[in-house]
C-alpha cells in the first residue's frame, strides 16, 4: 500500500460513510430550510443554556478579593 492509497483510503471513509448525514441535511434544504438548520438551533439553545448556567455559577462563587486576602503588619 502506498501513501496515495493511504490518503485515499481516509478520504474515501470520509466522504462514502462519516459526511453522509451532512448530505443528507444539503439536499433537505432543498425542501425546508428550518428542517435543515434544526441541529443548528439546537446547539446555538444547548449554548445559551450553558452560557447562562455558567454566569450564574460565576455571581455565585464571587467573592470580594479585598476582604478575603488582607495583609497585616506585625510589629
Amino acid at each position: 500500500m502506498t501513501w496515495r492509497g493511504f490518503w485515499e483510503a481516509i478520504a474515501s471513509i470520509f466522504e462514502d460513510f462519516l459526511l453522509l448525514p451532512l448530505d443528507a441535511l444539503r439536499s433537505l434544504e432543498l425542501e425546508s430550510w428550518w428542517a435543515a438548520n434544526i441541529i443548528s438551533w439546537i446547539f446555538v439553545i444547548i449554548g445559551a443554556i450553558a452560557l447562562v448556567y455558567w454566569l450564574k455559577q460565576l455571581i455565585a462563587f464571587d467573592e470580594n478579593t479585598e476582604e478575603t486576602y488582607t495583609y497585616e503588619e506585625r510589629i
